[in-house]
């Protein structure tokens, strides 16, 4: 198959779409490098992240280009062969087992402070907002975590568990708002340290330890953002966890990312270069873990707002740029950008959905009091 029978192919794809080859438009895609045909069509998403990576196509608004292929399902048509092997590889191997757990805070989360620093609130909450009554990130993030303490019913001298406790903003905020004893676990190495300073005259212990080695007691737990990196083996496993550190009257907030269907796999090029072994749960796969262990008693899913706080994060980087261009390349700034806007796209496109589930072991009695 030539170049201009590639072509022709990428652009019967793309039918449908209202996205062209080369148009005036903002969510258009200009191609510089014409093998970009032949690498999409044989390496799906991988191929697209990795040819814009490379400097072969540009486009002004790739948050809007890709909010088009997710409506139109194009993600899914692409993607097949690439995604074929590696669900091979996750249906072969644990891919979050104890000694694989560390890598994503390795890969991901130690890539320099710097970064976060600029990009993320005045928190470092690397989370989604809740943007119901806020105008800011700052707002917003914090009016999340206020969500959470409040869904919870946090009360002075409560102890309070965050797995996947990041920066340690979150637990800075329970023991200060609300005069928890909090002890945060993360698999990220420079994280603990900022969170331990940022802690450091507060009831906060943060340790550096895989979840599954907890195993004392807490009144409330919360985990915010980390469960994308549990994969649907170790979904029971943490939630037993949970509910062997909860007593009976305790209760559990989950916030997570959700896709729509349950799988076993994830985006070939986010794997690759965002979150190695990341993958997000189905609603099918919560239920199913937290089966007989927890009753649910809150559903709320506000997805929509990932998509205002992921196109904050991108706008702060890029004002940022001048001063973090030496330290990561231009590479990485587009590789960056593509995270960013793309992953907006997911949630504009209703793709990807941000969910807090409220758990307790036996159910509150008479009811727990939906917050939103």
């Amino acid at each position: 198959m030539g170049a201009t029978r590639f072509r022709r192919k990428v652009e019967s794809l793309l039918a449908g779409t209202d996205v062209q080859i080369n148009g005036d438009r903002p969510w258009d895609v200009r191609v510089h490098d014409e093998r970009f045909y032949r690498r999409v069509l044989h390496e799906g998403s991988l191929g697209l992240g990795e040819s814009y990576m490379d400097g072969w196509w540009d486009c002004e608004r790739i948050d809007e280009l890709v909010t088009r292929l997710f409506t139109a399902g194009l993600d899914r048509a692409v993607v097949a062969r690439v995604l074929a092997l590696d669900l091979i590889g996750a249906i072969l191997f644990n891919l979050q087992s104890r000694s694989r757990a560390w890598i994503v805070g390795r890969e991901h989360y130690d890539i320099g402070n710097d970064l976060y620093r600029r990009m993320l609130d005045h928190r470092l909450t690397y989370s989604c907002g809740y943007w119901k009554e806020a105008d800011t990130l700052d707002a917003a993030q914090e009016a999340k975590l206020d969500l959470v303490a409040r869904k919870l019913g946090l009360e002075p001298g409560m102890r309070v568990l965050d797995i996947g406790c990041g920066w340690g903003g979150a637990a800075q905020f329970m023991a200060e708002r609300y005069g928890c004893e909090v002890v945060g676990v993360t698999v990220s190495q420079l994280q603990a340290e900022y969170a331990r300073e940022l802690c450091r005259d507060l009831p906060v212990e943060i340790r550096l330890q895989d979840y599954r080695d907890l195993s004392e007691r807490f009144d409330r737990v919360f985990s915010i953002g980390m469960f994308e990196h549990v994969g649907y083996r170790n979904y029971r496993t943490f939630m037993e966890v949970v509910r062997r550190v909860l007593p009976g009257d305790g209760l559990f907030l989950l916030h997570t990312i959700g896709g729509n269907r349950s799988v076993r796999g994830t985006d070939p090029w986010m794997h690759r270069y965002i979150f190695p072994n990341g993958m997000l749960p189905s609603v099918r796969q919560i239920a199913a873990a937290s089966e007989e262990l927890f009753v649910m008693e809150d559903w709320h899913n506000f997805g929509p707002h990932y998509d205002t706080t992921l196109m904050q994060w991108y706008r702060n980087v890029e004002s940022a740029w001048p001063d973090l261009a030496d330290t990561y390349g231009e590479r990485f700034h587009r590789m960056w950008r593509f995270y960013l806007l793309s992953s907006a796209a997911s949630f504009r496109a209703r793709k990807n959905q941000l969910w807090q589930v409220v758990l307790s072991p036996n159910g509150v009695p008479g009811g727990h009091t939906s917050v939103r």
